[in-house]
């Protein structure tokens, strides 16, 4: 297999999923052969059942496949990263192991990125899972993610997406942020497409994922927004949430200041909350403006330090003559 001409990776993570390797590979060569030219990556993310032998088998068998074995369980976004990192092809499409996303719906996205969109996300809009456990919580933080980002999908969550290799290049994971991926790549100028994908009923294994990690989700929502938003001025952050407590400080000084010459019937100052409340004000004004120099410093360290700009360049346009100045 020539690594140089490959279009597609298919990068597949799975954790004790042993009963599905077979007939998601049998599916996935069944889809591609003949059409692309790919490879398979599957990620072991630290499976205690017979998975990785079953991989072992697949790729002594076809060159295409490829595993990754971890050394312990990292979670869904470290093994996607892992695929990422080691994926040859153009473009990159991520499934879950679980045979809930269909490999049938990958020449769709294919097409698409051939269209000229960048990242291809593919939206479960008839979903067989559990009301209670999965699908209340996945459309509340479906809403809370579009309105915050600002990237309008109905499905962040779901695995099966295609990437332009150069996009997923710019892109650092961490935490569960999988998921977030189309929002930062949106921030870096990518064009985003949402089409409508089939979800299967899971028949084999158990799902790995349940209301547990909402409040996961709602931390990483947190980050990639200031990161979209802030990374390169955290000090606007610090700076605008000072000015509060500083407006804060000055209205309850005014009324401390109230009480003392007006009304000084009302005043007891050994007692008095809001002359406390002035203070502690004061205080955390000062605290968060000096956070905020001190963030504007660590960021300038980290672009600084590791050579990374602000910004991100899809092409150039110039004369020869000028390359050389």
């Amino acid at each position: 297999m020539d690594s140089q001409n490959l279009e597609l990776s298919i990068v597949v993570p799975l954790l004790n999923e042993q009963d599905n390797i077979g007939p998601l590979y049998d599916q996935i060569t069944q889809t591609l052969s003949g059409k692309y030219n790919y490879e398979i990556i599957f990620i072991d993310d630290g499976s205690t059942d017979g998975g990785f032998g079953k991989l072992t088998q697949l790729h002594q068998s076809d060159s295409k496949v490829r595993v990754i074995k971890f050394r312990r369980n990292f979670g869904q976004t470290a093994a996607l990263s892992a695929g990422f990192d080691h994926a040859r092809g153009d473009i990159i499409i991520a499934l879950d192991a679980d045979l809930q996303n269909d490999p049938a719906d990958i020449p769709k996205m294919v097409d698409k990125i051939n269209e000229g969109f960048d990242v291809v996300s593919g939206w479960r809009k008839k979903r067989h899972d559990h009301a209670i456990r999965r699908l209340l919580p996945s459309m509340i933080a479906n809403w809370l993610i579009a309105k915050i980002t600002g990237v309008k999908l109905h499905d962040f969550g779901c695995t099966l997406k295609a990437y332009r290799r150069e996009i997923l290049a710019e892109i650092n994971l961490y935490g569960e942020m999988h998921r977030f991926i189309p929002a930062l790549a949106s921030w870096s100028g990518a064009k985003i497409e949402e089409i409508v994908v089939n979800h299967r009923p899971r028949t084999a294994g158990v799902a790995k994922y349940g209301l547990g990690r909402t409040w996961k989700v709602i931390l990483d929502l947190v980050t990639v927004k200031f990161l979209g938003s802030f990374s390169t001025k955290p000090i606007y952050v610090f700076g605008g949430l000072g000015l509060i407590t500083a407006l804060g400080s000055m209205a309850s000084g005014l009324m401390v200041l109230y009480q003392k010459f007006v009304s000084p019937e009302h005043l007891a100052m050994n007692r008095n909350p809001l002359l406390v409340l002035t203070a502690m004000l004061i205080t955390t004004t000062l605290l968060l403006i000096l956070m905020g120099l001190q963030a504007e410093l660590l960021v300038r360290t980290y672009h600084e330090s590791q050579n990374r700009s602000t910004y991100v360049i899809k092409e150039m346009l110039e004369s020869p003559d000028s390359k050389g100045v």
